[in-house]
């Protein structure tokens, strides 16, 4: 018979080993300081994306690092773009192309149920992790982080009557939006974005048992563009510059491209000329620009007076553009360049600093990259591409380009030199990037490129994913009429 009091000690001795195992297995895993922005096209100084642009902490970042100048989206929206960085797996796998509930991203598609989302997978890992502020689109309503720091007031606050524009002032806007702009609220306190940051800055100061993953998400630029009054003062009216505007920019784009991209909801240029606001708008962006860099300082500041300055890699990222004039839109919701391009930078432990790569690069790159960073084992359902071979030789060639879903059947594809577009209805844009960074003439039916063309076109998914269901999006008729259809597809 067996000695019950060994064979209790026996398994206290195995247990014991078991976590000094698991103890041993993160020792040594650096940290990750993981810095998403809402709404954030490349009007960063360290992209030359406007030249009122005011980052200087952001552009600090990028010196410390590795900047990734052709970095792109994978859904020009909130919803599918976040889905699509934290299960590591491309729109046109999980039919996540539009928004859709938190909650339901892993019930959404068998191969998103399959998949682990990043929170989890590092929690598996060994890992720490706590977020505040937007993460998934709804922050963390999936509950997927061992601590959450809270929403605040969202995109508060809000003043009781809008200041400048609201769709239900016109008789022919459909829809609605939180597009506006001005000076509001008072105090920076009341701003969300203060208190992500403040957040953020409190766990930097703590210690922590395990490594850590913090992922801090701020708000603006996202609409409203509110931010209080001293702010606007980094950008007085008289020195805005406007960005590039042609008033028949859409002759050569095809009709399913001008359906595709409608948001009948919004402000457009010609409207903002005709009352005297497009500067105007254009100042509330940028300053609401200002405000969220000086509170990603905040948070960096906090990192290098911390104990763990020296184990942390930082990734900071937006989740699409946005055009501010450009094409007659203030809008993201299109997949030109302006919509899809996002700064991406990496820096921290053991990242040579102050280096540029023009490759081409996805969000959804992030994931395998800092998996492979923090020495974890792979994970091989990510569809995206590690870039540690980029932060070592910025000049490494990509194989793949960058790939942007705007529904089943609406692509663009980027790649070093040219950026290609295809629609449901099988219309094409072209566009030279290097000679035309202004998207202003469409190349596609020029004989000459017909190669480039089919180049760009193999990485368009040839079966791609029914929608998910509970997927929602009303933006315009396009979209509304072809719902039903893509719910089925097989």
């Amino acid at each position: 018979m067996k000695n019950p009091k060994r064979s209790l000690k026996i398994a206290i001795i195995l247990a014991i080993a078991c976590i000094y195992s698991a103890i041993l297995s993160v020792a040594g895993k650096p940290n990750v300081l993981f810095i998403a922005i809402d709404d954030l096209n490349d009007w960063v100084g360290c992209l030359d994306g406007h030249p009122n642009t005011k980052t200087p902490n952001i552009d600090r970042l990028a010196k410390q690092g590795v900047l990734f100048e052709n970095a792109h989206c994978q859904a020009p929206i909130c919803g599918p773009s976040r889905a699509s960085i934290f299960t590591g797996l491309y729109p046109s796998s999980t039919g996540i192309y539009l928004q859709i509930k938190d909650k339901d991203l892993k019930s959404s598609h068998p191969l998103a149920e399959k998949c682990t989302l990043i929170p989890d997978y590092f929690e598996n890992h060994g890992y720490k992790t706590m977020a505040v502020g937007k993460l998934y689109h709804g922050g963390d309503a999936a509950s997927t982080f061992d601590e959450y720091g809270g929403r605040f007031e969202w995109f508060g606050p809000k003043p009781e009557k809008r200041f400048k524009f609201d769709p239900d002032w016109y008789d022919h806007k459909i829809g609605s939006t939180q597009t506006d702009w001005g000076a509001y609220p008072d105090n920076d306190e009341e701003m969300t974005d203060y208190k992500v940051a403040k957040w953020a800055v409190e766990k930097l100061g703590q210690s922590h048992e395990k490594p850590f993953f913090l992922a801090v998400g701020f708000l603006r630029p996202h609409v409203p563009w509110y931010a209080p009054p001293k702010w606007f003062d980094h950008h007085p009216l008289d020195t805005i510059e406007l960005p590039p505007y042609k008033k028949n920019d859409y002759d050569d784009i095809p009709i399913g491209g001008q359906q595709v991209a409608d948001v009948s909801m919004m402000p457009t240029t010609e409207e903002l000329i005709k009352n005297g606001e497009w500067k105007k708008a254009v100042q509330a962006y940028l300053t609401c620009i200002t405000w969220v860099d000086y509170q990603v300082g905040k948070v960096l500041d906090a990192l290098d007076t911390s104990p763990h300055a020296d184990n942390t890699l930082i990734v900071l990222w937006s989740d699409h553009g946005y055009h501010l004039g450009e094409k007659n839109r203030f809008a993201k919701q299109a997949i030109w360049e302006r919509d899809t391009r996002v700064p991406l930078i990496f820096a921290g432990l053991g990242i040579e600093p102050n280096r540029r790569s023009s490759r081409p690069v996805g969000l959804i790159d992030m994931y395998p990259t800092l998996v492979e960073l923090c020495g974890l084992p792979e994970n091989e359902m990510n569809e995206g591409t590690s870039l540690v071979t980029l932060l070592e030789d910025v000049e490494s060639p990509k194989e793949t380009p960058a790939i942007t879903a705007y529904g089943p059947f609406n692509y663009s594809i980027r790649s070093d030199r040219y950026r290609y577009i295809r629609y449901e209805d099988g219309s094409e844009e072209l566009y030279d990037m290097k000679k035309d960074p202004k998207e202003w003439t469409n190349l596609s039916h020029k004989e000459s490129l017909q190669s480039i063309i089919a180049a760009h076109k193999k990485h368009i998914p040839t079966k791609p994913a029914r929608l998910a269901p509970g997927s929602s999006y009303d933006i315009n008729e396009y979209f509304i009429s072809r719902q039903k259809d893509w719910l089925e597809l097989e």
